[in-house]
């Protein structure tokens, strides 16, 4: 490691340590300190780590520390290269900062450390050190890859977002690393948090729906960074999608009848049959997951045995899918005698030809169905498609790895800059 202003030998040691002396000068005013540049603490620091020529182990923690009661730190930030910034905590007096969370490899890193002198002056010392491979107990690290989804695109405010790991991560603790790593953004911002889905796949939601006409972009930092002895981050490719208008569809079973809202507003109701008794089409939250122009929907599909008095086999115009099991909503034009009057359905909601091409071309992937008053179950949250939003928020972050930490954690650049309550 190596001073930004200054070439020095240092050398190698169980943690990586920078320890800052803690004297300083005096100046004549409170508003004369505050106005005053910081003093060069480059004399008042003494650090050990890598020597000269040598990389940082990226399985060593990184420690800051005030050598004297009389000063203490006040600001710490470590960054690397790519911008990833490393979390950590300032202990309340100010004598200690260490990192909370794991260095990568293969990283050049910037360290800005700010302290405060017994009568207020301001110093600053800016630290570089570059990290090497990590060390495995044995044999070779696996590489843990990450692939973002859906896609690039356009898609409806209640499209959840996927990360699907290349190796399962069961491990609490390396859980919480992977998920620290995966970054997710938006424009407009939104509260948002992952879900362990299973040991290999997270899904991502806001508290509520997306805004509309948001721009949303997921990247990794996790490349090179450890997550566990024999497994480490790999490259990961970052996806930037957008949301487009806020369309919902809420079906009322019990009265037969759709109505579709745009941005806010009631745009069009449709009269409908959903599941009759023994069929009952599932209540909660559903997403658009694709739209079938002409789809062959056979009862065998679904359990129904071929022959029986409920088989059925034929082809459905403008069906739009809302779970991977065949719930549709299709045109039924067998059934318009019903439609607005009784549920006769095996499970999907039918309407007219003419009403099913419009929901077609209105509804994109993404966009929600949210059905209610039906006898039937409520959706699953995985594995039939998108049900994540019938969790409730409470219990979506008890499915992270960080619930722990609080809802308004602040950003890592922030976590790295936490300062000490005043004396």
């Amino acid at each position: 490691m190596r001073r930004a202003s200054r070439n020095r030998t240092v050398v190698g040691c169980t943690l990586l340590v920078i320890a800052l002396g803690a004297g300083g000068t005096g100046c004549s005013s409170g508003e004369d300190r505050l106005s005053s540049e910081p003093y060069d603490a480059a004399d008042r620091i003494s650090f050990s780590g890598p020597s000269e020529g040598k990389k940082a182990d990226p399985d060593l923690p990184l420690e800051v520390v005030a050598e004297d009661s009389d000063g203490r730190i006040t600001d710490v930030t470590a960054v690397d290269a790519a911008g990833r910034h490393v979390a950590g905590e300032l202990a309340a007096d100010g004598s200690r900062w260490h990192s909370t969370s794991p260095l990568a490899a293969d990283a050049a890193y910037t360290v800005r450390v700010s302290t405060e002198d017994e009568d207020g002056a301001r110093g600053r010392e800016v630290l570089t050190f570059t990290t090497g491979r990590l060390a495995t107990k044995s044999g070779d690290a696996k590489s843990l890859g990450v692939t973002f989804g859906p896609g690039t695109g356009t898609y409806g405010v209640g499209q959840p977002l996927t990360a699907e790991l290349s190796a399962p991560v069961r491990d609490p603790a390396q859980r919480a690393v992977v998920e620290r790593g995966l970054k997710v953004s938006s424009t407009p911002a939104v509260d948002g948090a992952w879900h362990w889905v299973d040991d290999k796949s997270l899904h991502f939601r806001p508290k509520e729906y997306w805004p509309e006409n948001a721009t949303v972009r997921m990247r990794s930092n996790l490349e090179g960074v450890r997550i566990g002895d024999r497994l480490r981050g790999g490259k990961a490719e970052p996806l930037t999608l957008r949301t487009g208008d806020r369309v919902i569809a809420v079906v009322d079973v019990a009265a037969h009848r759709l109505t579709v809202h745009k941005s806010g507003e009631e745009i069009r109701t449709i009269a409908v049959t959903a599941g009759k008794p023994g069929f009952e089409t599932r209540n909660g939250v559903k997403v658009v997951l694709a739209k079938e122009r002409l789809v062959r929907m056979l009862s065998t599909s679904i359990g129904i045995a071929e022959g029986s008095s409920e088989s059925y086999d034929m082809s459905v115009h403008f069906a739009t899918r809302v779970t991977w099991s065949g719930e549709y909503v299709h045109a039924a034009p067998w059934s318009v005698g019903s439609q607005g009057y009784d549920n006769v359905s095996h499970g999907c909601v039918g309407m007219s030809t003419d009403d099913a091409e419009w929901f077609f071309d209105t509804f994109d992937q993404g966009d929600l169905v949210e059905v209610a008053n039906s006898g039937g179950t409520t959706m699953e949250p995985f594995g039939n498609g998108f049900g994540d939003w019938n969790l409730t928020w409470a219990q979506w972050r008890a499915g992270s790895a960080l619930a722990g930490d609080t809802a308004a954690a602040p950003a890592p650049e922030e976590q790295a800059r936490l300062r000490p309550r005043a004396a």
